[in-house]
């Protein structure tokens, strides 16, 4: 048995020394040892950067310094506030927050490119918190902006300015809500809430997307507006809405906003059947101005307004935009709903009082 072992192997031994003398390539390989692929060699993953948006956006946005004269000694002047603004136009207008400028006696823009300009106030309105300003500059970097752009929940942004006068500053978030109301510092707003954190000098300043395309103008965190201890919940005014009022406050010099004098709810279909009327949507008139517009024009409480210059109404909201946006003096043909039947009255919109500073 042992005999035929040691004749097996022998056998096998002396094959495999045929073979590596027939085929020389398989000596070659035999001590090898396989090595690991080169670490250079191995595919990484693409790194997720958002720099080619800063890169686009930061430029435009600037450093605000406010001060004001020292009391007793008009030639004095202290530097007494800090925020940030955004370059609109090649023109030289920056826009950033009224609560930044208000006070001001002076208002120092610092651009990053190492420029510093004493700032013009061209106009600020106190509702939506927005300021103008123009600098007298050349060869300005402008925000870029994309007028089809809608923020939807989700949405990456990036908020840019300067907190803490730290020096410019992006953080990163989403776009949380659209359309929030009532955390403004001065009455009713439309508001973008983010999760990018906006601190104290951050006001004022751009909140962009992914592609460095302005989303809206960085405003208040929900701390500033309510004193309460919560991070993450940050607001910042549309763009559309910065566009329109920046406009207004370069042709005006303020805002000048119609007004009719009515206090409106939005209807659902339960206060539709209660009033007796088949729309669905609309306004219902709660309360009106004594001697304004529409008490002179004949609406009254309880009406349900459904068309504004035959323009379907389906909120509060959408109604006082329509309102707002027309001249005084101009007349708006109204269409309601009274005790179940229609009517169309034409109103002509006043001045808003207190519509300015």
């Amino acid at each position: 048995m042992l005999a035929l072992l040691v004749r097996s192997t022998l056998i096998g031994l002396f094959t495999a020394a045929l073979i590596l003398v027939a085929v020389p390539d398989l000596r070659s390989g035999l001590f090898s040892v396989s090595s690991l692929p080169d670490f250079d060699e191995v595919q990484q993953p693409e790194l997720v950067s958002f720099s080619y948006a800063v890169k686009r956006a930061s430029p435009a946005v600037v450093n605000i310094y406010t001060r004001n004269y020292v009391r007793g000694d008009r030639l004095q002047l202290n530097t007494q506030g800090l925020g940030s603004g955004v370059i609109m136009s090649a023109k030289g207008y920056v826009v950033t927050n009224y609560h930044v400028v208000a006070k001001a006696d002076q208002v120092i823009v610092a651009l990053q490119d190492g420029r510093i300009f004493t700032a013009q106030m061209v106009g600020k309105d106190q509702r939506t918190d927005l300021a103008v300003l123009k600098i007298p500059a050349e060869n300005l970097p402008v925000i870029p902006v994309n007028q089809d752009y809608q923020p939807a929940v989700g949405d990456t942004v990036l908020a840019i300015g300067n907190p803490y006068n730290l020096g410019q500053t992006t953080t990163y978030g989403i776009i949380s809500a659209t359309g929030r109301t009532g955390m403004s510092f001065y009455g009713r707003q439309d508001f973008l809430q983010t999760d990018a954190a906006i601190n104290r000098g951050n006001s004022g300043g751009a909140l962009v997307n992914s592609r460095g395309e302005l989303v809206g103008i960085n405003t208040a965190s929900f701390q500033q507006a309510t004193d309460l201890e919560t991070y993450g919940i940050s607001f910042a005014i549309p763009y559309r809405l910065t566009e329109k009022i920046m406009n207004k406050l370069i042709a005006d010099g303020r805002v000048i906003r119609g007004y009719i004098g009515i206090d409106g709810r939005d209807v659902n279909p339960v206060m539709a059947r209660l009033l007796d009327a088949e729309q669905q949507r609309g306004v219902m008139v709660a309360d009106m101005d004594k001697g304004g517009p529409a008490e002179k024009a004949g609406i009254q409480p309880q009406d349900l307004i459904i068309k504004i210059n035959d323009k379907p109404v389906k909120g509060a909201r959408g109604a006082m935009d329509i309102v707002t946006d027309a001249r005084p003096g101009t007349t708006l043909s109204i269409t309601l709903i009274r005790d179940g039947e229609s009517l169309t009255l034409p109103v002509t919109v006043g001045n808003e009082p207190d519509s300015g500073e």
